[in-house]
């Protein structure tokens, strides 16, 4: 199968690869990229979960191979049998994310684009902290927007902690609406804050 990502920015050639390889049981996908930045992202992406992957210049752009299966062909230092939930890099505890706005800058229709590619780049390289509590303007992530919501629900599966503020919720008429996660305090907060190494604030 054959992924043309050529003139696409990252994360888009790694969730293409993913999508490639999870509609299929085994086999090899080979990825075409015109940039460094992608060919080592996705054999990054392909270590990470265990797939054996080589890249090659040709043509001016890159053909990323991904084998996924056949584990007698996959060399012994890069082979890694391992489940779905062990190729998630979440330590327990290990970092508390709280996000405080529904979009990266001053640009709001760009911020938006900006905070949909950290979920689904957090997505695809399985690095997912711990717990995440939503406040201010960050409550529209879990509530009315479709697109966050939809990978939000994913981060529950894995075992990510979601929370929303209560008050937020409250200021903003969106008590009802609430799609992920579970409603907050400020107590979930502090808690967050002792009990995690790393505290990350967004917004």
């Amino acid at each position: 199968m054959i992924v043309d990502a050529k003139g696409l920015g990252c994360p888009k050639p790694v969730i293409m690869a993913e999508e490639a390889l999870g509609g299929i049981e085994e086999g090899i996908v080979e990825v075409l990229v015109d940039n460094e930045a992608s060919v080592k992202n996705l054999t990054k992406f392909a270590a990470k979960n265990g797939f054996y992957s080589e890249a090659a210049r040709a043509d001016g752009f890159w053909r990323i191979k991904i084998v996924k299966g056949y584990p007698c062909e996959i060399p012994e230092r890069e082979h890694a049998e391992k489940q779905p939930e062990e190729a998630v890099k979440r330590t327990e505890d290990e970092l508390f994310l709280v996000i405080a706005t529904d979009t990266m800058g001053k640009d709001e229709k760009l911020g938006s684009i900006l905070m949909k590619g950290l979920f689904e780049t957090m997505k695809v390289y399985r690095e997912l902290p711990n717990t995440i509590f939503f406040l201010n303007t960050g409550v529209k992530l879990t509530t009315v927007n479709e697109e966050t919501i939809a990978i939000l629900k994913e981060f529950d599966v894995m075992g990510v902690l979601i929370f929303t503020c209560g008050t937020c919720l409250d200021y903003f008429k969106l008590e009802s609406e609430l799609k992920v996660g579970f409603r907050g305090s400020t107590t979930n907060i502090l808690e967050g804050m002792r009990d995690s190494k790393k505290t990350v604030w967004i917004g």
